[in-house]
């Protein structure tokens, strides 16, 4: 299996895990999963042009883009960006060339659009 290491994921280590369906055209790779009110870490792949609807955070999220570009309405993550996004802030998430992102919620999000 391969690692999750922090130097493994940033030199692209990734492309060597499994991903999974997650929403349509965003893929997810599970390091942690959410349980018993633990909070969760994965990998999320977006195909260009996939997002994610409008949401709410339910509890503290942190990300860090690998590689690609993360948008959203305050503007575009490059590889190496770090985003905090605080309990009760609401967003779309949306990605023009693709990109994977390392994910951390302490609790899902609650989506507000229909997708």
């Amino acid at each position: 299996m391969p690692e999750t290491t922090r130097e493994n994921l940033i030199s692209g280590g990734w492309k060597d895990l499994e991903f999974g369906p997650f929403r349509d055209g965003v893929t997810i790779h599970w390091i942690k999963p959410f349980e018993n009110d633990q909070p969760g870490v994965a990998l999320l792949k977006y195909d260009a042009g996939a997002g994610v609807p409008r949401h709410r955070h339910e509890g503290l999220e942190t990300i860090l883009v690998l590689t690609g570009t993360q948008s959203d309405e305050a503007g575009d993550y490059g590889a190496g960006s770090y985003i905090v996004n605080a309990i009760g802030t609401e967003h779309s998430i949306w990605s023009d060339t693709g990109c994977v992102v390392l994910i951390q919620w302490d609790r899902p999000v609650t989506i507000l659009e229909a997708e």
